[in-house]
């Protein structure tokens, strides 16, 4: 008999099983076997007529939680059942954080084992990690367990208690969490800080000066002894000084003289000052730096920095990737010093190994850092990875090896020039030895292109030396509104207050994104008009569930609960039922929240009221003693509702749309309309014969404003028609599509050739021509989604059919291709060695194992049987 054991995914599955002995059975549970309810049907009859059933949590039974199998589980857990019948050990490999501990308690309690079971922990997927695990199993942590399903049970009691009430007061479908609820004030509070912003505008001068040919720019800092005014030193609220302020703020009138008077006067260096500074490379990575990394550096967001990296850990290349601990094993230390030496030189090691500790007291998702895998780290370009795989190892792999490098040295020079009574300041730094800038810049693609970039130098300044100025500018500067969340300063915030844990940011951003609390604006996160309801409702009823500390209190509660500091039931006890908990505060909440006025937002600087409705958002008001209503487009965001756009609302609502002339062929009005989806031209009025006329929205970038009838003429041709391929004779044309503009090379029968347009190099649907066309289509396709791969290497025509057996990059790894089989390349075997005569036995192994297709019944009773059914359908 065999040893069964139970990871939670394939390809993890795939890659333990190349380092376990004989005898042991790997398979994949796919994830969670069961969970509580997710929807009335899943509720067992036997429970259903209860009213707790709904919140699948028995409250008065000491908060026993009804777990039940989804039925799309049923299947796994049968074949799990089966497989355990012929096996006489169970091994349980899922992750070592809580959330894997749990996966594994629910398995043993669904599985029911009467034969040895063990729990498997590893951080990473590598042959000694693995036969070391198998060497030290243990027993499933209770506590671990505990504070999962604890913390499982508050979530669904605060978000199945709150969100019918919201569906009540506000909207149906909506829906409050635990911890998204929080995220979803933070970024509203931001943006009630853009609304409630006043810019100010301020004046200084800049120099070109020179000395001995070399030029450097130098920028006025005081007149007459006084500091000038900088955005610092505005108030936010009113776009002027702050008070308490001591500083000149220079207007425009000023500068310009001071900008005609300067520039000929006598320019000398008063004083000179260099500082030596040093640099310490960044803790390895933790899974919150990763995120915020990754979408700075790669664009990546949350969600799929975390897929990617799940994947390289599965596959062996990088450590556990739900972590909060900086640490370092011994063995990665090593291994880090050992790639400086060999890549860098001994002159860039550190003196000594270099180990970091955590902040957090409570660091215990996993007992390490992120970090290349293994005793010896993998150079990125020996991984056979590709994409964005390659690039986020590459990533991990340069922060890691950072760690155990060299300081950076550097020198901070600056230089105040007078001239008459102004004093102008040049800052320059340079570069004395780049230690672990070499490896790793933070927020750098290129670290060489870093070091250029971060070295600004000045020439040899020497006080009482004269400098020939030039050029002279007066420049006008505005202050901004403080910068929208991005998801990765979302998630360094969330950290700061000790908002969630390392598994939790993805899926808290992907949530509030797909619940339309929050629009995805490039790389900003903005609140929707509902979500400022939402909001508003929770800050006045329920301030403490949207309250930072209280929900940071929380956290540590369950990470107390994890280590045996705190019990379980009691707490939730206080939480749900106490005489301030969040039950008994519904109770007494409930009557007293006006629908009207938890629908209506607090935008008092408006001479109209905002409120949102089952169709999003609208502005109600009264002009000449009637109540008017408008829409407003899903375009305008919260901050940028003005009395100007809400008077262009009103406008467009009482004088209709805005006509910009009559389309010369069909003699049809054309108009620009600013819609729910935003701005787009439209061809004809809205009849019972034209139900749904032509529309094209603006291009991005365009506003309604942008838009005059030649314009609307232009838009209205899409999709155009470019001209004829001089190869096939067939019709190029262009056209705005989900991913952007585009043109399209339609070969009938043949397919489509797609290419993307290029906007940033002058590219636009309304006038690229046939030779751009043409040059665009010459160029290799870049594949979107799962587009047919170009395989990396050609092994030559198969024996069998004379059909081509290439190597492939997958989502899993490599693999050799022949028709529609695929097999998977041997562990630590490179695509550009492998050969045909390797390939043929994989290939042939893999088609055998392919199940036999079903033959179709073609007997009399078979057909007779068909037939009964298609009478029975009729």
């Amino acid at each position: 008999m065999s040893k069964l054991v139970i990871v939670e995914s394939p390809t993890k599955a795939k890659t333990i099983k190349n380092y376990l002995p004989n005898g042991y059975h790997v398979v994949a549970s796919m994830g969670h076997v069961r969970d509580l309810p997710q929807s009335a049907k899943e509720i067992p009859s036997k429970v259903k007529d209860q009213e707790w059933s709904k919140l699948g949590v028995n409250v008065d039974a000491d908060f026993e939680p009804l777990y039940v199998i989804p039925s799309k589980k049923k299947k796994v857990v049968k074949e799990l059942k089966d497989l355990l019948k012929d096996s006489d050990e169970l091994i349980l490999a899922t992750d070592e954080d809580r959330e894997g501990e749990s996966i594994s308690w629910h398995l043993l309690e669904v599985l029911q084992p009467k034969v040895s079971t063990k729990r498997m922990v590893f951080h990473e997927i590598t042959k000694e990690a693995i036969q070391d695990a198998l060497r030290n199993t243990r027993e499933i942590d209770d506590k671990l367990v505990r504070a999962q399903e604890t913390r499982r049970i508050l979530d669904r009691l605060v978000g199945y208690s709150l969100s019918p009430l919201l569906w009540k007061k506000i909207a149906y479908g909506l829906s409050a969490g635990r911890v998204q609820s929080v995220a979803v004030r933070l970024i509203v509070q931001r943006e009630r800080e853009r609304r409630a912003f006043h810019q100010g505008t301020y004046w200084d001068l800049e120099a070109l000066l020179e000395k001995s040919q070399s030029a450097f720019k130098s920028k006025m800092i005081s007149l007459d002894g006084k500091r000038l005014a900088t955005g610092k030193d505005f108030d936010e609220n009113t776009g002027k000084i702050a008070e308490g302020k001591d500083v000149l703020l220079l207007g425009e009138k000023q500068a310009k003289d001071l900008q005609a008077s300067l520039k000929d006067k006598t320019w000398t260096i008063t004083k000179v000052e260099e500082k030596p500074q040093t640099r310490k490379p960044a803790p390895p990575f933790i899974t919150s730096t990763l995120q915020q990394e990754a979408n700075r550096k790669l664009g990546l967001s949350a969600r799929n920095t975390m897929m990617i990296a799940q994947k390289l850990y599965e596959r062996g290349f990088i450590t556990y990737m739900r972590t909060d601990s900086v640490n370092l094993s011994s063995q990665a230390v090593d291994a880090a010093r050992n790639c400086v030496a060999d890549l860098y030189g001994k002159n860039y090691l550190s003196p000594s190994p270099r180990q970091y500790s955590n902040k957090s007291k409570n660091a215990q998702e996993a007992h390490e850092a992120i970090r290349p895998a293994g005793a010896q780290f993998k150079k990125p370009e020996d991984t056979g990875l590709s994409g964005k795989d390659l690039q986020l190892y590459d990533l991990i792999w340069k922060r890691t090896v950072a760690t155990q490098m060299a300081e950076a040295r550097l020198t901070m020079i600056s230089a105040d020039i007078t001239v008459e009574n102004a004093v102008f300041r040049s800052s320059g730094k340079r570069i004395d030895f780049p230690g672990f800038f070499r490896a790793y810049v933070e927020g750098s693609d290129d670290p060489d292109e870093a070091l250029a970039n971060q070295e600004v130098v000045l020439p040899d300044l020497k006080e009482g030396e004269s400098l020939n100025c030039k050029e002279l500018d007066s420049l006008s500067h505005d202050t901004q509104p403080p910068a929208r969340y991005t998801e990765a300063s979302l998630v360094k915030k969330l950290e700061a207050e000790g908002i969630g844990r390392p598994s939790t940011y993805a899926s808290i951003i992907s949530t509030i994104v797909s619940r339309g609390y929050v629009i995805q604006k490039g790389n900003s996160l903005i609140p929707s008009f509902t979500a400022f309801a939402v909001v508003g409702l929770l800050e006045k009823h329920f301030p403490d569930l949207v309250d930072l500390g209280f929900t940071a209190k929380m956290e540590d509660t369950l990470d107390e609960i994890s280590t045996g500091n705190v019990e379980w039931l009691p707490y939730l006890k206080k939480f749900y039922l106490g005489q301030h908990g969040l039950s008994t505060q519904i109770n007494e909440h409930e009557g007293q929240i006006n629908p009207e006025e938890a629908r209506t937002l607090d935008f008092q600087d408006l001479p109209a009221d905002i409120k949102v409705g089952r169709f999003g958002a609208y502005l109600e008001t009264e002009r000449d003693g009637e109540v008017v209503k408008a829409t407003i487009p899903e375009s305008v965001t919260p901050a940028d509702l003005d009395l100007e756009r809400i008077e262009k609302i009103i406008k467009q609502k009482e004088e209709g749309p805005n006509i910009l002339g009559e389309h010369p062929e069909t003699k049809q009005p054309i108009f620009v309309l600013d819609g729910r989806y935003g701005p787009y031209v439209q061809l004809g009025d809205i009849t019972e014969e034209n139900a749904k006329p032509k529309r094209v929205s603006l291009l991005k970038g365009m506003s309604v404003e942008d838009v005059d009838f030649q314009t609307a003429l232009k838009l209205l041709e899409l999709p155009r028609t470019v001209g004829e391929h001089p190869e096939t004779g067939k019709r190029i044309f262009t056209n705005v599509g989900r991913f952007g503009p585009y043109i399209c090379h339609d070969m009938g029968k043949d397919g489509k050739d797609y290419r993307s347009l290029k906007p940033a190099d002058g590219d636009s649907p309304l006038t690229v021509n046939l030779e751009r066309a043409l040059e665009l289509l010459a160029q290799p396709k870049k594949g979107r989604g799962r587009g047919k791969a170009a395989p990396l290497k050609e092994l030559g025509k198969h024996p069998a059919d004379g059909e081509l057996v290439a190597v492939y990059n997958g989502p899993y790894g490599h693999y050799v291709k022949h028709n529609k089989t695929n097999a998977g390349l041997p562990e630590g075997k490179k695509p550009e060695d492998m050969t045909l005569e390797e390939a043929l036995p994989l290939l042939a192994e893999k088609a055998a194992k392919k199940p036999a297709k079903k033959k179709k019944a073609t007997t009399k009773k078979a057909a007779k049987k068909k037939s009964v059914k298609k009478k029975a359908a009729k």
